[in-house]
């Protein structure tokens, strides 16, 4: 990641006041990027985006990317050279409780910046981060054979799972460890043998930021989708508390979840060789 490419750039962000999405937009404004983020208010209490301040260095606007209207007249507004769609709505089993608002705003709000983009028919880079359960998506509203003609450069990149300071929403797992132990209590663990590829935060964001610096240069080579996950660090859920049980100490302890919970897949990993071959990107930090 060149930190000068991103000095005074136009950067709209969806979903800024996000765990995710707070952490990318400090990072850019670090770079002194101009950050403009489009988000409903923060999911959590407490949120990262208000413990860190983040509003104080961006310009940071209440909107919903199932109003067009709204999202479009902030894009018209900014004139954003740089999109990067991370609104969405990520928690598995809320998903279950509310199917239509997942569904709304991960297809709907998706379909809305991309069709944003196509009425405004101005020169951009959109990013747009997906999830790690879902490949393959070929047609577009922009293909790239016809770049030429709409000049707008798309790519798709998806993370494993992400860990780090500040995230507190629902059904995280070191979150909930430290929770129970700080409570004295046990942590309850529904699917210890499920494997998931983990990581830290600020892996996949440095992994975007490097896809749309090449994106800019190549739009082409990169308009496709990418992966973003660790080398070997796919362990199971019951890997990572017996190791901070470790770490903790006296009175650290698990219990199985007896209740009845939704179906989530047993053993996720992604194939990370074409980003690593390519963008040669890769992990600073191991598990």
């Amino acid at each position: 990641m060149k930190k000068e490419f991103w000095k005074e750039k136009k950067v709209l962000i969806t979903g800024h006041t996000g765990f995710k999405g707070s952490w990318l937009s400090l990072w850019l404004q670090s770079l002194g990027a101009r950050v403009v983020g489009y988000s409903l208010p923060p999911p959590t209490n407490p949120s990262l985006f208000e413990v860190a301040n983040v509003a104080d260095g961006m310009c940071s606007i209440n909107g919903d990317v199932r109003d067009i209207m709204q999202l479009k007249a902030t894009i018209v507004k900014y004139q954003p050279e740089i999109i990067i769609h991370m609104a969405a709505q990520s928690l598995v089993r809320y998903s279950y409780i509310n199917p239509i608002e997942t569904y709304t705003t991960n297809i709907i709000g998706t379909v809305n910046v991309l069709e944003a983009v196509r009425q405004i028919k101005a020169p951009s880079i959109v990013l747009i981060v997906t999830s790690d359960k879902c490949y393959q998506n070929n047609e577009s509203y922009f293909p790239v054979e016809s770049y030429d003609q709409h000049n707008v450069a798309i790519a798709s990149a998806r993370a494993g799972n992400v860990i780090g300071g500040g995230d507190w929403s629902n059904d995280r797992l070191i979150p909930d460890i430290i929770k129970a132990f700080m409570e004295n209590r046990p942590v309850i663990v529904r699917n210890p043998k499920a494997t998931r590829p983990w990581q830290h935060v600020l892996e996949p964001l440095n992994g975007y930021l490097c896809l749309i610096e090449n994106l800019w240069a190549n739009t082409k080579e990169f308009s496709n989708g990418w992966n973003f996950g660790p080398s070997d660090d796919v362990q199971e859920v019951s890997w990572i508390v017996e190791r901070m049980m470790e770490l903790w100490g006296k009175g650290a302890r698990w219990e199985l979840d007896t209740g009845q919970n939704p179906h989530e897949n047993k053993y996720l990993k992604l194939d990370c060789s074409k980003t690593k071959n390519i963008l040669k990107w890769s992990p600073k930090l191991n598990l």
